[in-house]
């Protein structure tokens, strides 16, 4: 090992240059592979515009149904990142990706309110532990001032999910009746074959650690292990590696009690959206194609507002005030949107409210990483992602009860900015983590 590969820093042109390496191997998939789940995850308020009426579901059930996803999430979640930690993440990222596009494909045989609950449950089921699994797998690459943008570019799979997916699946709502078939079916299947070939794709492209990495060099491999050591022996916490029924106390601690609650709070705006966007915009008076394309762009903001939002935190190597302030932004955004009637204003409104609700991703996914020590980040980061992703189960019911009861979505989306304000706020109750040595 040469001198300067052991002595570099953070700020010098060699770790530069090897962080933008390890992430062009390891970034592109996994946001490909995050986008194509979460359309498969979401395309089910596209497939609503039509599907309701078919399958005779009220915006209750189908709001119910829609968020059974993530009530899998929080049973399967945490048990999905102990297993990966023990089997690699190569092969259990690739397991869930190929098990999603099955399931999601499966959708295309749904015609009854019971089997669409079914099939909702079991994607939840498989799909479980993609999003903590990448998180802690991109703990195991990237120093910790570097991580909150590497992070965001991964969770910007999110919005892009709904910028790629939703003119797309307006688009093929227009196949309705080709060969027999409903528009709806031919989304379902055809939006869930591109999974299924990323399974194989990352089989061959990921590397489960940077001990195994035979495409960087040994100085290069070394660098990041000794920079990772180090990080971790900084941290107070010292622990042995818990058991699976150790693991379990860590619900009581204030740290997951306080993130979960923060997760949950700024997840309703972002799942409500995802969930419920395009027939908020169909209401607008739009054809399924006007719809596709409308409903992009308040997740265009939100991509554009995550990615910068995240670089000026790890700049400024602050978490609490930019997860907050995001979070009370989106809930500006949605609260407005009860005193307007305008589509024009409601769009903006909405917007607003995306920028906010995504920008939190960065700062927050990255205070989540930061806030658990080596030994228990594999069960902390899983607890509080499953325990959050319930704004999942929740969001998507709780504006269907509302927009059933009182037949419009303004008061269902002050609701949400009230849960997006009070998840904002909270974040003032977790420690700030201490700055890291430059």
């Amino acid at each position: 090992m040469t001198d300067t590969a052991a002595l570099a820093d953070e700020n010098s042109d060699f770790v530069r240059n090897l962080l933008w390496r390890v992430g062009l191997r390891c970034i592109p998939v996994l946001v490909i592979s995050y986008t194509v789940a979460y359309i498969d995850r979401v395309n089910v308020g596209f497939a609503a515009i039509t599907a309701s009426k078919d399958l005779g579901m009220s915006p209750s059930v189908f709001g119910f149904g829609a968020g059974l996803f993530f009530l899998a999430y929080l049973i399967f979640e945490t048990p999905s990142n102990y297993l990966m930690e023990r089997i690699g993440a190569r092969i259990w990222l690739s397991r869930i990706m190929i098990c999603c596009g099955l399931v999601a494909a499966a959708m295309f045989f749904v015609s009854s309110t019971t089997e669409f609950y079914i099939a909702r449950f079991v994607l939840g089921v498989v799909e479980a532990g993609l999003f903590p699994g990448v998180m802690l797998y991109l703990t195991h690459w990237f120093p910790r001032r570097y991580r909150a943008r590497y992070v965001s570019l991964f969770a910007a799979g999110i919005p892009l999910s709904s910028v790629i997916g939703a003119p797309i699946s307006g688009l093929l709502l227009q196949l309705d009746g080709v060969l027999g078939f409903k528009g709806w079916q031919w989304l379902y299947i055809l939006e869930a074959a591109p999974a299924l070939l990323l399974g194989v794709i990352i089989w061959f492209t990921l590397t489960d650690s940077p001990a195994e990495a035979t495409w960087l060099t040994p100085q290069e491999r070394d660098w990041i292990q000794r920079t990772l050591v180090r990080e971790r022996a900084e941290h107070p916490e010292k622990a042995p590696r818990m058991t699976l029924l150790q693991s379990l106390r860590l619900l009581a601690d204030p740290r997951v009690i306080v993130l979960s609650l923060v997760f949950f709070g700024t997840g309703i705006p972002s799942y409500g959206l995802a969930i419920w966007l395009p027939q908020i915009v169909k209401n607008f008076g739009l054809s399924n194609i006007e719809t596709g394309f409308v409903s992009a762009i308040p997740f265009l903001c939100g991509t554009i507002a995550m990615v910068w939002w995240a670089r000026h935190s790890d700049q400024t190597r602050e978490r609490t005030w930019h997860t907050a302030s995001a979070g009370i932004l989106a809930a500006i955004g949605m609260v407005a949107c009860f005193w307007t009637t305008s589509p024009i204003i409601t769009l903006i409104a909405l917007s607003i409210s995306a920028t906010g609700t995504f920008a939190v991703k960065g700062p927050f996914l990255s205070a989540i990483s930061e806030s658990f020590s080596e030994t228990t980040a594999a069960v902390g980061i899983a607890m509080v992602v499953s325990i959050g992703n319930l704004s999942g189960f929740a969001a998507p019911w709780m504006i269907g009860v509302i927009k059933q009861a009182t037949g419009t979505f303004p008061p269902a989306l002050l609701a949400v900015g009230v849960c997006a304000f009070i998840g904002g706020v909270a974040m003032f109750l977790q420690p700030a983590p201490k700055p890291q040595p430059v």
